[in-house]
């Protein structure tokens, strides 16, 4: 028997020829999707997992794409999709966690001192229900409309505004969040 140096699967040498401009495209995009499918998820191996198969469905389609001006907007869904599959699957409510909340009583001139403000928001928004999170990201970290969002997560623009006016009130109760006074 014969020792092979070819790759372990038959159509892995040929894939990134045969859609060079998928390969392009995740190039120049990837770092935006990675930010992402990060803040759909609390895990940055998580994210690069989600990441991953996201572009794995959009490369299988991407002949069937007629439209690859909006590939950020099906890539997107293809990450929301496949994140809401996930939390609709395993369900965890609550987590333990080992790390300790900021200090209060931080001043916002010092950069060191707003980014703490900025991880303790992130860590509130990661607190949220997957669903409420994934609003929210979608609305204010990708600055997308109500309608923009009901469509990519496949709801109601109704459904979209309780959810968001509901996540930005468990967001002002957060007392990690709290103004020093």
């Amino acid at each position: 028997m014969t020792a092979t140096t070819g790759p372990v699967c038959a159509g892995a040498s040929t894939a990134a020829s045969a859609y060079p401009s998928f390969s392009s495209y995740v190039r120049a995009r990837g770092p935006v999707l990675l930010r992402t499918a990060r803040s759909l998820t609390a895990n940055p191996c998580d994210a690069e997992d989600l990441l991953q198969t996201a572009l794995a469905k959009t490369y299988v389609a991407w002949e069937r794409i007629e439209d690859h001006r909006a590939l950020d907007g099906y890539v997107r869904r293809a990450l929301v999709n496949t994140r809401t599959s996930q939390w609709r699957k395993r369900r965890v409510d609550e987590f333990a966690c080992d790390e300790l909340p900021e200090p209060h009583g931080l001043q916002e001139s010092d950069p060191a001192e707003r980014q703490g403000l900025r991880d303790a928001m992130w860590r509130a928004v990661m607190r949220l229900p997957d669903r409420q999170r994934a609003m929210v990201v979608l609305r204010y970290y990708e600055d997308l409309s109500e309608a923009q969002t009901a469509a990519v997560l496949g709801v109601s623009v109704g459904t979209v505004k309780s959810a968001v006016s509901r996540a930005l009130g468990k967001l002002r109760d957060d007392p990690e969040l709290a103004p020093v006074r």
